[in-house]
């Protein structure tokens, strides 16, 4: 089980580390790379041509302004690509959220939220799920696990009413 991650700039990483994070908690390794669709487009060419013969089952791919990185990831490979549209203009990440959720026909990219790394690992281990039935229960456990968190803060809530 293998997810690359690939981002536009090393100034991505603040945003990305939660889903390396995320993806080495379910047992999933990762390969990180910082490559520009732009500015070195033969790097993510070359990367994403040998990512399959690599072990590379997912991709995810995150850039901000323009973000054609995902775009241009997916289209050189078969393999599903995760877009994270990361805040990094004055636009709030709008502009790189229409660039990545804008594919034409025939090249898809799941688009996540802006700057949402950590949903972007998550779909990586759902797909990944139907090979690995191990993260099957992992997906399990962790949605059981924030469950038990949101009751136990509605009941703190509850507490903290009662005690006024």
């Amino acid at each position: 089980m293998k997810v690359a991650i690939i981002m536009g700039s090393d100034s991505d990483w603040g945003i990305l580390k939660v889903a390396e994070q995320e993806l080495a908690a379910a047992g999933v390794a990762v390969d990180v790379l910082v490559a520009s669709a732009h500015r070195t487009p033969n790097l993510v060419h070359d990367y994403v041509l040998k990512a399959r013969s690599e072990g590379i089952e997912v991709i995810i791919a995150a850039a901000g302004a323009a973000a054609h990185l995902p775009g241009v990831v997916a289209a050189f490979t078969t393999l599903p690509v995760i877009g994270v549209p990361i805040n990094a203009t004055s636009l709030d990440g709008m502009d790189a959220l229409l660039s990545i959720a804008q594919m034409p026909s025939g090249i898809p990219v799941a688009t996540m939220a802006i700057d949402g790394a950590k949903n972007a690992a998550l779909f990586a281990i759902q797909i990944l799920s139907g090979k690995y039935p191990q993260l099957v229960d992992y997906l399990a456990a962790y949605r059981e696990k924030m469950q038990q968190e949101v009751i136990a803060k509605g009941q703190r809530l509850q507490q903290l009413r009662a005690e006024k």
